[in-house]
């Protein structure tokens, strides 16, 4: 049986993304949905224990930090690294 890792805390249906906690490494993340030509997934970015509680609270600053994500401008965050076919923000 799979073990879980990601425990979604918040979503945002109208702009697509969630926050939680990183059940294996005791962190924070905020992630969405990433279209590729073969397969759809998810890019999950790393958040401090700061972040995580500002973008919870605070929606806009929390869409405002997802943007630059789907920009690219966070890479150095994200939990796993996409393959040379990374999709684009669905």
């Amino acid at each position: 049986m799979a073990v879980r890792r990601f425990d979604n805390t918040y979503f945002s249906r109208e702009d697509r993304f969630w926050l939680g906690v990183d059940l294996k490494e005791g962190g924070h993340y905020a992630s969405f949905p990433v279209a590729a030509q073969v397969v759809d997934y998810i890019e999950y970015y790393r958040l401090t224990p700061e972040q995580y509680k500002h973008f919870s609270e605070n929606h806009d600053a929390a869409l405002e930090f997802i943007e630059s994500c789907r920009r690219r401008e966070h890479d150095d965050l994200l939990i796993y690294k996409p393959g040379w076919n990374r999709g684009t923000p669905s």
